[in-house]
Protein backbone atom coordinates (compact mmCIF):
# COMPACT_ATOMS: atom_id res chain seq x y z
CA UNK A 1 0.00 0.00 0.00
CA UNK A 2 1.50 3.51 -0.92
CA UNK A 3 0.12 6.63 0.75
CA UNK A 4 0.62 9.92 -1.18
CA UNK A 5 0.01 13.44 -0.86
CA UNK A 6 -2.25 14.87 -4.16
CA UNK A 7 -1.85 18.59 -5.26
CA UNK A 8 -2.28 21.02 -7.78
CA UNK A 9 -3.37 24.95 -8.23
CA UNK A 10 -6.77 26.21 -7.87
CA UNK A 11 -8.92 24.82 -11.31
CA UNK A 12 -6.02 22.59 -12.03
CA UNK A 13 -8.64 19.52 -12.22
CA UNK A 14 -7.67 17.69 -9.07
CA UNK A 15 -10.95 16.18 -8.52
CA UNK A 16 -11.02 14.52 -11.61
CA UNK A 17 -7.90 13.19 -11.52
CA UNK A 18 -9.26 12.07 -7.69
CA UNK A 19 -12.23 10.01 -9.36
CA UNK A 20 -10.04 8.41 -11.65
CA UNK A 21 -7.63 7.12 -9.10
CA UNK A 22 -10.44 6.06 -7.13
CA UNK A 23 -11.92 4.10 -10.30
CA UNK A 24 -8.82 2.67 -10.25
CA UNK A 25 -9.52 1.36 -6.44
CA UNK A 26 -7.73 4.25 -4.92
CA UNK A 27 -8.85 5.24 -1.47
CA UNK A 28 -8.99 9.14 -1.66
CA UNK A 29 -9.62 11.44 0.98
CA UNK A 30 -10.33 15.54 0.36
CA UNK A 31 -8.92 18.14 2.36
CA UNK A 32 -11.74 20.41 0.79
CA UNK A 33 -14.14 18.18 1.93
CA UNK A 34 -13.31 18.10 5.06
CA UNK A 35 -12.62 21.44 5.65
CA UNK A 36 -16.62 21.65 4.83
CA UNK A 37 -16.97 19.34 7.46
CA UNK A 38 -15.09 21.07 9.84
CA UNK A 39 -17.57 24.28 9.98
CA UNK A 40 -20.79 22.00 10.02
CA UNK A 41 -23.87 24.06 11.45
CA UNK A 42 -23.02 23.60 14.76
CA UNK A 43 -19.35 22.77 14.97
CA UNK A 44 -17.32 24.87 17.58
CA UNK A 45 -15.03 26.25 14.02
CA UNK A 46 -18.14 27.68 12.54
CA UNK A 47 -18.63 29.67 15.81
CA UNK A 48 -15.37 30.86 15.52
CA UNK A 49 -15.57 31.67 11.86
CA UNK A 50 -18.57 33.81 12.80
CA UNK A 51 -17.03 35.54 15.84
CA UNK A 52 -14.34 36.69 13.89
CA UNK A 53 -15.89 37.32 10.51
CA UNK A 54 -19.40 38.09 11.35
CA UNK A 55 -22.57 36.48 12.03
CA UNK A 56 -23.83 37.91 8.58
CA UNK A 57 -22.01 34.94 7.06
CA UNK A 58 -23.94 32.55 8.18
CA UNK A 59 -26.86 31.54 6.63
CA UNK A 60 -30.18 31.27 7.47
CA UNK A 61 -30.63 27.36 7.44
CA UNK A 62 -27.07 27.32 9.63
CA UNK A 63 -24.63 26.56 7.26
CA UNK A 64 -21.56 29.07 6.52
CA UNK A 65 -21.46 31.50 3.12
CA UNK A 66 -18.25 29.94 1.93
CA UNK A 67 -18.87 32.50 -1.28
CA UNK A 68 -18.57 35.38 0.56
CA UNK A 69 -16.18 34.22 3.21
CA UNK A 70 -14.07 33.79 0.12
CA UNK A 71 -14.44 37.05 -1.03
CA UNK A 72 -12.61 38.44 2.24
CA UNK A 73 -9.93 36.29 3.10
CA UNK A 74 -8.59 36.03 -0.57
CA UNK A 75 -8.56 39.98 -0.39
CA UNK A 76 -6.74 39.98 2.76
CA UNK A 77 -4.03 37.70 3.28
CA UNK A 78 -4.02 38.23 7.11
CA UNK A 79 -7.92 37.28 6.89
CA UNK A 80 -7.13 33.84 5.09
CA UNK A 81 -4.01 33.21 7.69
CA UNK A 82 -6.63 34.06 10.44
CA UNK A 83 -9.21 32.14 9.02
CA UNK A 84 -6.58 28.47 8.28
CA UNK A 85 -5.70 29.32 12.46
CA UNK A 86 -9.18 28.62 13.10
CA UNK A 87 -10.15 25.55 10.95
CA UNK A 88 -6.67 23.63 10.23
CA UNK A 89 -6.10 22.43 13.36
CA UNK A 90 -9.45 20.47 13.18
CA UNK A 91 -9.27 19.66 9.33
CA UNK A 92 -5.62 18.30 10.27
CA UNK A 93 -7.41 15.96 12.67
CA UNK A 94 -10.33 14.45 10.15
CA UNK A 95 -7.66 13.96 7.28
CA UNK A 96 -5.88 11.63 10.12
CA UNK A 97 -8.55 9.94 11.06
CA UNK A 98 -9.25 9.06 7.49
CA UNK A 99 -5.76 8.17 6.67
CA UNK A 100 -6.14 5.99 9.54
CA UNK A 101 -8.91 3.91 8.36
CA UNK A 102 -7.87 3.66 4.98
CA UNK A 103 -4.37 2.69 5.87
CA UNK A 104 -6.66 -0.50 7.84
CA UNK A 105 -8.56 -1.17 4.38
CA UNK A 106 -7.98 -3.29 1.30
CA UNK A 107 -7.21 -0.45 -1.03
CA UNK A 108 -3.29 -0.36 -3.06
CA UNK A 109 -3.18 3.10 -2.96
CA UNK A 110 -4.30 6.25 -0.42
CA UNK A 111 -4.36 9.51 -1.87
CA UNK A 112 -4.77 12.36 0.11
CA UNK A 113 -5.92 15.48 -2.01
CA UNK A 114 -4.58 18.24 0.20
CA UNK A 115 -4.74 22.19 -2.09
CA UNK A 116 -1.72 23.74 0.40
CA UNK A 117 0.04 20.88 0.23
CA UNK A 118 3.29 22.74 -0.45
CA UNK A 119 1.96 26.24 0.95
CA UNK A 120 1.75 24.34 4.63
CA UNK A 121 4.54 22.06 4.17
CA UNK A 122 2.84 18.93 4.37
CA UNK A 123 5.00 16.82 1.74
CA UNK A 124 6.96 14.99 4.72
CA UNK A 125 3.55 12.91 5.44
CA UNK A 126 3.77 11.16 2.27
CA UNK A 127 5.89 8.85 -0.02
CA UNK A 128 5.66 11.26 -2.61
CA UNK A 129 3.73 14.32 -4.03
CA UNK A 130 1.66 13.72 -7.24
CA UNK A 131 0.60 16.94 -8.82
CA UNK A 132 -2.16 17.91 -11.10
CA UNK A 133 -0.65 20.70 -13.40
CA UNK A 134 -2.51 23.03 -15.65
CA UNK A 135 -0.53 26.17 -17.15
CA UNK A 136 -1.43 29.07 -15.53
CA UNK A 137 -3.41 30.27 -18.87
CA UNK A 138 -5.71 27.40 -18.16
CA UNK A 139 -5.62 27.68 -14.61
CA UNK A 140 -7.40 31.53 -15.12
CA UNK A 141 -9.64 30.05 -17.96
CA UNK A 142 -11.07 27.87 -15.75
CA UNK A 143 -11.28 29.56 -12.87
CA UNK A 144 -13.42 32.51 -14.39
CA UNK A 145 -15.71 30.42 -16.26
CA UNK A 146 -16.77 28.39 -12.68
CA UNK A 147 -16.75 30.83 -10.37
CA UNK A 148 -18.00 33.51 -12.99
CA UNK A 149 -15.34 35.92 -11.24
CA UNK A 150 -13.64 38.77 -13.78
CA UNK A 151 -9.83 39.02 -14.61
CA UNK A 152 -8.70 40.79 -11.00
CA UNK A 153 -10.71 38.14 -8.99
CA UNK A 154 -9.13 35.47 -10.11
CA UNK A 155 -5.33 36.21 -10.26
CA UNK A 156 -6.30 37.06 -6.64
CA UNK A 157 -6.78 33.77 -5.97
CA UNK A 158 -4.21 32.50 -8.27
CA UNK A 159 -1.59 34.85 -6.30
CA UNK A 160 -2.96 33.29 -3.37
CA UNK A 161 -1.19 30.10 -3.86
CA UNK A 162 2.27 28.97 -4.69
CA UNK A 163 2.63 29.38 -8.80
CA UNK A 164 1.91 25.89 -10.15
CA UNK A 165 5.53 25.89 -11.70
CA UNK A 166 6.74 26.20 -8.61
CA UNK A 167 4.89 23.15 -7.39
CA UNK A 168 5.99 21.38 -10.21
CA UNK A 169 9.59 21.79 -9.64
CA UNK A 170 8.94 19.70 -6.13
CA UNK A 171 6.87 17.61 -7.05
CA UNK A 172 7.50 13.40 -7.38
CA UNK A 173 5.00 12.83 -10.05
CA UNK A 174 3.31 15.20 -12.56
CA UNK A 175 -0.34 14.24 -14.46
CA UNK A 176 -0.77 17.29 -16.99
CA UNK A 177 -4.64 18.03 -16.74
CA UNK A 178 -4.77 21.03 -19.03
CA UNK A 179 -5.62 19.17 -22.36
CA UNK A 180 -8.76 16.88 -22.70
CA UNK A 181 -9.91 14.38 -20.26
CA UNK A 182 -8.93 11.56 -23.00
CA UNK A 183 -5.35 12.11 -22.52
CA UNK A 184 -5.48 12.58 -18.76
CA UNK A 185 -7.23 9.50 -17.91
CA UNK A 186 -4.18 8.15 -20.26
CA UNK A 187 -1.67 9.70 -18.26
CA UNK A 188 -3.13 8.39 -15.12
CA UNK A 189 -3.49 5.02 -16.48
CA UNK A 190 0.29 5.06 -17.33
CA UNK A 191 0.69 6.64 -13.58
CA UNK A 192 -0.93 3.89 -11.85
CA UNK A 193 0.64 0.93 -13.81
CA UNK A 194 3.68 2.34 -12.76
CA UNK A 195 3.71 3.73 -9.46
CA UNK A 196 0.85 1.36 -8.50
CA UNK A 197 0.58 -1.87 -10.02
CA UNK A 198 4.51 -2.42 -10.97
CA UNK A 199 5.33 -1.75 -7.62
CA UNK A 200 3.26 -4.05 -6.00
CA UNK A 201 4.73 -7.00 -7.94
CA UNK A 202 8.07 -6.73 -6.81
Amino acid sequence: MRLIGVTGGIATGKSTVDRMLAAHGAAVIDADELAREAVRPGAPALAAVAARFGSELIRPDGSLDRPRLGEIVFADPEARRELERITHPRITELIGERIAAALAGPAPLVAVDIPLLFENSRESLFEGVLLVYASPEVQLERLRERNGLDAAAALQRLAAQIPIDDKRARATWIIDNGASLDATARAVDVWWEAAVTDRRAV
